[in-house]
């Protein structure tokens, strides 16, 4: 029987592995008391409420769960990371992690999938293979932008609660925050109602941004390309993301553009995927917006028939510039040698400066 995230929270605070943070005591305590209370739990006698064995109300059946946590703060305060200690170290059988960006492609994808089969409504049906596959959900970066996503939330997490799902929650955002200033959002107001009922509210509230702390001094521009530099950000992923990723999918209009890998915040992908295909100047500022590092592999040389790709490379890095998102790249040659001729050559000086200003430890932090 595990004990819980907490021995192991202090175990890696004794060995140098992390930095002691009181906040991030404070929300480890949070986890470690729905740990315990966890250990015995059985989502059979929500079910059974839900059934009507025996004739409970919504209160009831909200005093027959045990209620989740919704964990929000600043970017860099370790969320991500003692959400995880808390995953890894649960008992729950069935239980999932997941990045709620990622979740909500999911059940875009079975809503349709049930449509197909007829059924009107497939909210129901959706949120009980849900529920059956998982008692235990951990949501990664909660955030609701998409309208529609927003109509949707509701019913789903209402049949969730009443199927005694528990759910622990990172995000940037209070409750109160989500889809804020969002289309129609008054028909949003019920759910973070339901969510707050649910969830433990806890503002994990610290002055340190760990990951602008791990990345002071770390070298973020790596060449030539080889084994050396893809070993170099590999380590830097480890470093900054740890854990196993999965693809970030960013809705955009009538098409998805996705990211490889994605996990803390943390995206990483390869230059052929992200400049040598047709990807434009809204893409690119809506993956400078969803992520606050990004690990570019192998930026090649750039000659005079790939100027579609410099094109896009320039505009990629302007959208990450402006907003202040951290680069860590490895490349063929130092930015001023990447693109010495062709259609745009004399426009990518600008792009080699910005580059070079990207490298330095202060850039993020004084932008």
């Amino acid at each position: 029987m595990s004990d819980g995230l907490l021995p192991v929270y202090r175990r890696m605070v004794a060995e140098g592995v992390l930095k002691d943070d009181t906040a991030q005591r404070l929300a480890v305590e949070k986890l470690q008391i729905l740990h315990n209370r966890l250990k015995d739990y059985s989502a059979e006698t929500p079910k059974k409420a839900l059934l009507g064995l025996f004739g409970w109300g919504r209160e009831r059946l909200r005093e027959a769960s045990i209620p989740g946590l919704y964990m929000y703060g600043g970017v860099g305060r370790g969320k991500s990371m003692l959400m995880d200690l808390f995953y890894q170290s649960s008992t729950i059988i069935p239980r999932r992690r997941v990045h709620f960006h990622a979740f909500m492609q999911e059940v875009h994808a079975e809503i349709f999938a049930v449509r197909k089969e007829g059924i009107e409504d497939p909210i129901t049906p959706v949120a009980d293979g849900i529920a059956d596959s998982a008692t235990l959900l951990c949501f990664d970066e909660m955030q609701v932008t998409d309208i529609t996503d927003a109509m949707i939330v509701g019913r789903l997490f209402e049949r969730l609660f009443a199927r005694g799902v528990v759910i622990v929650a990172t995000s940037n955002r209070h409750p109160d925050d989500l889809y804020k200033d969002g289309l129609n959002r008054n028909l949003f107001l019920p759910f973070i109602e339901e969510l707050k009922a649910h969830l433990e509210t806890h503002h994990l509230e610290s002055d340190t941004d760990h990951r602008q702390a791990r990345l002071q001094g770390m070298q973020v521009y790596h060449t030539p390309l080889g084994p050396e530099a893809t070993k170099a950000l590999d380590t830097a992923w480890d470093d900054l993301a740890g854990g196993e990723p999965e693809p970030l999918t960013i809705k955009r209009q009538n098409r998805d553009v996705v990211v490889a890998h994605h996990l803390n915040g943390v995206a990483r992908d390869s230059f052929r995927n992200l400049c040598e295909t047709p990807l434009g100047p809204g893409d690119y500022l809506a993956l400078a917006e969803a992520v606050r590092v990004l690990i570019i592999d192998d930026i090649p040389l750039l000659s005079r028939a790939q100027a579609n790709a410099a094109k896009r490379f320039v505009t990629l890095i302007d959208a990450l510039y402006e907003a202040h998102t951290r680069l860590i790249c490895s490349a063929a040659a130092e930015p001023e040698a990447l693109y010495p001729e062709g259609t745009g050559a004399f426009e990518f000086e600008r792009t080699a400066s910005r580059l070079r200003e990207m490298q330095s430890a202060d850039w993020q932090k004084n932008g």
